[in-house]
């Protein structure tokens, strides 16, 4: 749940500059509540953040702990998410609804809800049907194709903002609530 101090800072390469007034694509993605979402379907204001990954507890991140801490913006999926919990009631407060968003299988990201207590619904795009449609930025890393981390301002099915990119970690609800 900390960070380290010599994280490195992901800088803005234009990746998502793209983004804004595009509209989401009708890609059902499954949820780690059981259903099914189609963002572009979504009235009102929907906030999903992309991570990288979350991590278990005593499992080795991709390309170990110095590999995985080495790669700008990868750090910090965890406190991240918890960041989300955390200010909830300030997103519902707008209307906005909250999704996290990664590659990971939804079996895999039901773990993490349960463990971190995730008030809101992660949504799986391990085929890259979404992240592909929408160019959003990537990277690989130990054969797995993952997210950048970013954030999408969603309003009534077309991104309306995007927030990329979001650093540090732990301050991705503020940096999205500032956008909502």
């Amino acid at each position: 749940m900390t960070l380290p101090d010599d994280l490195p800072v992901p800088e803005d390469d234009g990746a998502t500059n793209h983004l804004p007034r595009t509209p989401m694509p009708a890609i059902p993605l499954p949820a780690t509540d059981g259903t099914e979402v189609r963002l572009d379907r979504l009235p009102g204001v929907s906030v999903v953040f992309a991570y990288p990954r979350t991590g278990r507890p005593g499992e080795e991140p991709p390309g170990g702990e110095a590999g995985w801490n080495a790669i700008p913006g990868a750090r910090g999926c965890t406190p991240e998410a918890c960041s989300f919990r955390d200010e909830k009631a300030r997103f519902e407060q707008r209307g906005a609804r909250i999704f996290g968003l990664s590659t990971q299988d939804t079996e895999y990201q039901r773990e993490a809800v349960e463990r971190l207590h995730l008030p809101y619904p992660l949504l799986s795009d391990a085929g890259l049907q979404l992240t592909r449609a929408l160019d959003l930025p990537t990277f690989e890393v130990d054969g797995a194709t993952l997210i950048r981390r970013l954030t999408l301002i969603v309003r009534d099915g077309i991104i309306a903002d995007v927030v990329y990119p979001v650093f540090p970690p732990d301050r991705g609800a503020d940096l999205a609530l500032a956008r909502t």
